[in-house]
């Protein structure tokens, strides 16, 4: 409930978290955070730029293989001695690279290309660099592909490489071979669900704040059309009460002009029919700010709306709750109209439940009601700390209601925490209209 604008509210941290704040104060971590936007922004514009970087890189790796015959493998001389032409070489390096400029887009087109390139290679007993394709194609897969694709990805890559190390192109060392190629795969495999899951984790963060930030503004809006109503209620019984002094003095006067045969009867009782009129018009508003309730509740009892002088009876019982209040006054409050009186009430009795409920032990509040010329100022604080579990930052039915009863006389609020020690301060200015007193 209590939360202000520009202000920290009670409860809640004055700072970021300090890891994040850290990692980009830091020299080198923060320079790799801000590169890594950079290229994401890059990446989004101009997503060719990437393909196209990760295909010459993967080709310009394979040109030592391409021109220097005499290389047969990682893991040691293969046992068939096929020493293909330079041409043959050139166009598995060509075959296993450009496929990669597609794996984000097909990704298990991609890697089936690149993957049936490697076989062939293989079985030409030709060992490249430009193999590390096909872990840049499981990685897409796994990143961007199927799940049922990536599977059956898995166990072709598992059977071929197999078949490479003893069948295709049996090198001298196969078990040290079969250990590092099944690893290799393994990581990129991993690596790729890595990310997707973060990839995953992070949208869903993002959708949930949007629907939060979405229930927040509901709530907000209901919560203030409810006041509203709550409001209008309220000021109908003040408007309806004056307008009947009014009739009930027109209708009076109407008759003794009568009985003294006066011209003004007429008018005055043109003015009560009028007066029994708008009565009649304000039911009617009411009925549509009026939400939709049950009959218990259509039906209250009449009664006075509170005023200034019912504030020692609602400060009793605060004190009664084990809340210490002071409470002063300066100006004229009782000359001031029934509608801003019952106004300061309001906002004096929302105030003070803000305090009960999230001050915290061992607090006390301070009430102050001051009338200058043509305003009213009403000051609530309080010195307490907020209570542990207490809930900071939600837009309750108080802080709205304080909101909307000092608009209705122009007014301004402030709500935050006090500016020494420890507290909360609710701060509230109406103006009053010219001619508004007490009937």
């Amino acid at each position: 409930m209590r939360r202000a604008p520009a202000t920290t509210p009670r409860g809640t941290a004055d700072a970021p978290s300090p890891g994040l704040a850290d990692a980009w104060a830091h020299p080198l971590l923060g320079r790799m955070l801000r590169g890594r936007t950079a290229r994401r922004r890059l990446d989004q514009r101009h997503p060719w730029l990437l393909d196209t970087a990760v295909v010459l890189g993967v080709f310009l790796l394979s040109l030592p293989d391409v021109f220097s015959p005499d290389r047969h493998g990682p893991f040691g001389d293969t046992m068939n001695h096929t020493h293909a032409p330079t041409a043959v070489r050139v166009a598995f390096a060509v075959a296993l690279a450009v496929p990669l400029w597609w794996r984000r887009r097909t990704p298990a087109v991609a890697y089936w290309v690149i993957s049936a390139a490697l076989v062939a290679q293989w079985s030409l007993g030709v060992w490249q660099q430009t193999g590390m394709a096909t872990l840049i194609a499981l990685y897409s897969l796994a990143l961007h592909g199927s799940l049922r694709g990536l599977g059956w990805a898995a166990a072709g890559t598992a059977a071929e490489m197999t078949l490479a190390v003893w069948l295709l192109a049996p090198v001298e060392h196969p078990f040290l071979g079969l250990f590092f190629l099944l690893g290799t795969a393994t990581a990129a495999v991993a690596i790729g669900l890595t990310l997707r899951i973060r990839r995953l984790y992070l949208a869903a963060l993002e959708d949930r704040a949007t629907r939060l930030e979405v229930e927040h503004d509901q709530r907000v809006r209901l919560t203030t059309a409810a006041e509203r109503a709550r409001i209008a209620r309220e000021m109908h019984d003040i408007v309806g009460h004056n307008l009947s002094v009014m009739v009930s003095l027109a209708d009076g006067a109407a008759t003794l002009a009568t009985n003294r045969g006066e011209t003004s009867a007429d008018a005055l009782r043109i003015l009560a029919d009028t007066g029994r009129q708008a009565m009649s018009e304000l039911r009617r508003v009411l009925d549509v700010l009026r939400e939709e309730r049950g009959q218990e509740e259509d039906v209250r009892p009449l009664g006075p709306q509170p005023g200034i002088h019912d504030l020692e009876p609602l400060l009793a019982r605060v004190r009664a709750a084990g809340l210490p209040v002071t409470y002063r006054t300066t100006g004229d409050l009782d000359a001031l109209g029934s509608g801003i009186q019952l106004t300061v009430y309001r906002i004096v009795q929302e105030a003070l439940t803000n305090t009960l409920k999230h001050a915290g032990p061992d607090a006390t509040a301070d009430v102050t009601v001051t009338r200058d010329t043509g305003t009213v100022r009403v000051e609530v604080a309080d010195t307490g700390r907020p209570a542990a579990g207490a809930p900071s930052g939600d837009t309750g039915h108080g802080l709205v209601g304080i909101h909307q009863r000092a608009a209705l006389y122009g007014g301004t609020v402030t709500l935050g925490p006090r500016a020494a020690g420890h507290g909360w301060l609710v701060d509230v200015v109406l103006v009053v209209p010219p001619g508004v007193h007490q009937p």
